[in-house]
């Protein structure tokens, strides 16, 4: 397990305390994590008090069961779970946005056989989280008239683009546009994607902060927000600088597939991480209901929470 802590530090003027916050990431650090690495790194959680300790998770389904458990005070996860996870239960909330449009794509090969989504009739498609992202297949098969049962639906676990490399599949579902196709070229094979969004489905925020509603502390987590607001603000002003500081933070992520992804995710972080949409939210709840993995929807008051707002 990877480990990243910031060292304490004291702030300007009197001796005082730092707090102490937990992150979980998603997954293994990456570039989507940019705004948390560099903001560490250049001293912004310090400079507002907090000694936050950055963990990266042996299973990525866990940073949401250990918000909720309180075993971390903040977990990076997804919308779109997001909205499952509360409809089963789960104690959490979105406090804060890390990257406000979707990652998420319909990924095949550029010279295969689908070109269009009306040729995957007949044809398998990989997947690796159940639910969701059978979901967003569907609503992206819809206009050409086709259904899920109308193709093979094959579990390739966290191998996406091996799938498709390999000819396992035809298409996955869930490959990052940010990752995915830079991987794939990296290995001298073009990909191409097809973007949700532009598919029938609503925008959303792909990677958020979530807690747990019962017990998070918003002064602290108000905090981290501005510090990976100023963190996102200067990697906006400073890409190439920015660039250096992250792949500097550790050996492994100095690579070519980082770089490409750090200069394909900078323009799709949260400008106003602490900033909610809430149509945006009511919206996407709303599909998941007319799509029968929910019951009843919620308010977006019960999805998620806006502390930049006055309260």
């Amino acid at each position: 397990m990877i480990r990243f802590l910031l060292p304490l530090l004291l702030l300007a003027g009197p001796a005082a305390a730092q707090d102490r916050l937990t992150l979980v990431l998603d997954w293994f650090v990456n570039p989507d994590h940019g705004p948390i690495i560099v903001a560490q790194e250049l001293g912004y959680f310090s400079d507002v008090g907090l000694e936050v300790e950055v963990i990266a998770p042996a299973d990525p389904s866990d940073p949401p069961k250990m918000a909720a458990a309180g075993r971390a005070d903040l977990a990076v996860s997804y919308q779109p779970q997001l909205h499952l996870q509360v409809a089963e239960g789960m104690p959490l909330t979105r406090v804060g946005t890390l990257v406000a449009t979707p990652l998420n794509c319909l990924l095949v090969l550029a010279d295969g056989p689908v070109q269009q989504i009306a040729d995957l009739r007949g044809r398998k498609v990989g997947f690796s989280v159940a639910g969701v992202e059978e979901a967003m297949l569907a609503a992206m098969l819809a206009p050409a008239g086709l259904g899920t049962g109308d193709l093979e639906m094959v579990n390739v676990n966290w191998s996406l683009s091996p799938a498709v490399m390999s000819g396992q599949v035809d298409a996955v579902i869930g490959a990052f546009r940010n990752f995915e196709l830079t991987q794939m070229a990296l290995e001298g094979i073009e990909g191409r994607c097809f973007y949700p969004e532009e598919h029938g489905l609503p925008p959303y925020d792909e990677l958020i902060y979530v807690a747990n509603p019962d017990t998070l502390d918003p002064d602290r987590i108000s905090r981290f927000l501005a510090a990976t607001e100023r963190a996102v603000q200067y990697m906006v002003n400073h890409p190439e600088d920015s660039w250096r500081i992250f792949a500097d933070s550790a050996p492994e992520l100095d690579d070519a597939l980082n770089a490409q992804a750090w200069t394909d995710t900078l323009p799709r972080f949260a400008l106003r991480p602490a900033a909610l949409d809430h149509a945006r939210y009511a919206r996407f709840e709303s599909f998941l209901h007319e799509a029968g993995l929910i019951e009843t929807p919620r308010d977006v008051a019960g999805l998620a929470r806006d502390l930049g707002a006055p309260q």
